[in-house]
C-alpha cells in the first residue's frame, strides 16, 4: 500500500521517470525514510516499554561473582538489550569496571551493545528475513563472548589506565508505576531517542539511495561481490573510520545489497562502522592504553571479518 503510494507521489504527480537514475534514488529515499522512521518509533517504544520492568543496577549487580562463561552470555546478551552506539556504551562499561565486574565481562558487553543493536536488528528482519537476522545475531554474540574470553586470558586489567575504584552499595528500586505512566515515560524516550536518531537515518537513507540510483550494479559486484576474496576485510577497513549509529547504516545495506554485495560484506561493514569508531577509541583513550585499544579493535575485527565470510557462505 505504501509503495502504491509513493509511486502515485513521485511518478505521478512529481512526473519523474520511473526508468530514470533519479526516479529510482528519490522512490527509495522516501519509501525507505518514512519506512524505517515508522518502524524506529514502534520498536523503541515497545523495548523501552519492556524494559521498564527491569532495573539495570540490578542486572549489573547480578553478573558480579557469576561463572566467567555465564557472565560473558549475559553481558552480551544485555548488550542486545541497551540501545548503545559505541560511543554512549563507555559510560556503562566504565560502571561495570567500577563494579569490580571481569574485565572481560565488561568487554564482551562493550562488544556487543552497539554490534546487536536491538532496533537494527528489528530493521534486519524486516528487511532480510529472521534466517538472516538470526545467524547474524548469534555470531554476533560468539563474537562478544570470544572477546571477552580473550581480555580475560591476557589479563588486559593491567593496561587500564586508572585505578578504578568500586562503587558503594548499589540502590535498589522497586518500581510500581501503571502501565500508564510506563507507557508516557517509554514515549517521551523513544521521541528523545528518534531524534538523535533520525538525522543518522536520513544520511544513510540519502547515500543509500544515491548507491540505488546512481551506482552502477556491476561495478559494487565487481569489488565487494563473490569475484574479490578480500572484499569484507576491505568492507572494514572502509567502516572504521566513519562513525554512526547501526540504525543509520542499515538503507545503506540494503541498498549495496541489492546492487550486489554479498550480505555478509555489507553486514562486516555495518558491524565495523558501529562497533570500531575513531571518536570512541579517542574516548577509551581516557581509561585504556593505547596497546589495550590496539588488542581490543584487532580482536573485535578479526571477529567481524570471520562473521562476514561465514555469512557469506550460508546466505
Amino acid at each position: 500500500m505504501w509503495e502504491k503510494t509513493v509511486d502515485w507521489l513521485i511518478y505521478d504527480q512529481a512526473g519523474l521517470d520511473a526508468a530514470s537514475r533519479l526516479g529510482h534514488a528519490v522512490h527509495f529515499f522516501i519509501y525507505d525514510t518514512v519506512k524505517i522512521a515508522f518502524l524506529l518509533v514502534a520498536i523503541i517504544f515497545l523495548i523501552t516499554l519492556v524494559r521498564t520492568w527491569f532495573d539495570t543496577e540490578k542486572i549489573r549487580l547480578w553478573l558480579h561473582g557469576k561463572p566467567a562463561w555465564l557472565g560473558y552470555l549475559m553481558a552480551a546478551v544485555f548488550g542486545i538489550i541497551t540501545p548503545f552506539c559505541s560511543c554512549s556504551a563507555i559510560p556503562l562499561f566504565i560502571g561495570f569496571l567500577q563494579a569490580r565486574i571481569p574485565i572481560g565481562v565488561t568487554f564482551a558487553f562493550l562488544i556487543s551493545a552497539p554490534m546487536n543493536n536491538e532496533v537494527a536488528i528489528g530493521l534486519l528482519l524486516i528487511l532480510f528475513g529472521w534466517q538472516a537476522t538470526l545467524v547474524f545475531v548469534a555470531l554476533g554474540l560468539i563474537v562478544a563472548i570470544a572477546g571477552g574470553y580473550l581480555m580475560d586470558r591476557l589479563r588486559a586489567e593491567r593496561w587500564l589506565l586508572v585505578d578504578i575504584q568500586p562503587l558503594g552499595a548499589l540502590k535498589r528500586f522497586e518500581r510500581h508505576e501503571p502501565l500508564t505512566q510506563r507507557a508516557k515515560e517509554a514515549w517521551s524516550h523513544t521521541t528523545d531517542l528518534f531524534k538523535k536518531i533520525m538525522p543518522y537515518v536520513l544520511i544513510g537513507v540519502g547515500i543509500g539511495a544515491w548507491i540505488h540510483g546512481f551506482v552502477p550494479g556491476d561495478l559494487v559486484a565487481r569489488y565487494a561481490g563473490a569475484e574479490n576474496p578480500f572484499a569484507v576485510p576491505l568492507a572494514v577497513l572502509m567502516g572504521v573510520p566513519m562513525y554512526a549509529n547501526a540504525i543509520g547504516v542499515v538503507p545503506m545495506i540494503e541498498a549495496l545489497v541489492a546492487k550486489g554485495m554479498l550480505l555478509g560484506t555489507a553486514l562486516a561493514f555495518m558491524m565495523a562502522v558501529a562497533t570500531l569508531s575513531l571518536p570512541e577509541a579517542m574516548i577509551l583513550k581516557r581509561v585504556l592504553s593505547l596497546k589495550l585499544i590496539a588488542i581490543f579493535f584487532g580482536i573485535v575485527a578479526a571477529g567481524i571479518i570471520l562473521t562476514g565470510y561465514v555469512m557469506n557462505l550460508i546466505f
